[in-house]
């Protein structure tokens, strides 16, 4: 046996993605984060199915809430320049 090694697989939790994702879209964040914590205490108890489910959901709701999160960031970036286009085109057409 390697030293160290306390004969448990290891589960990734998913805690990083999971905050990562709370800037983006904190509504889906706050279950992967719940999930994420989930992971470690099942481990703890021997619950290897329990840990991976817990991590599957987190690593689900962490995706959908950095998908939709980039995806909203990006439409307001793209009516943020949209709207300096028009008040550029206005000012140079001489309308404002």
């Amino acid at each position: 046996m390697q030293p160290g090694y306390s004969g448990q697989p290891q589960v990734d939790n998913n805690m990083t993605m999971s905050i990562v994702s709370i800037f983006l879209f904190w509504p889906l964040a706050i279950p992967a984060i719940i999930n994420a914590s989930k992971v470690n205490p099942a481990l703890q108890q021997g619950d290897i199915a329990g840990a991976q489910a817990a991590a599957a959901e987190s690593k689900k709701w962490s995706k959908l809430a950095l998908i939709i999160g980039l995806i909203a960031w990006g439409v307001g970036l793209l009516c943020c320049i949209g709207y300096w286009v028009l008040i550029a085109g206005s000012i140079a057409a001489g309308t404002v």
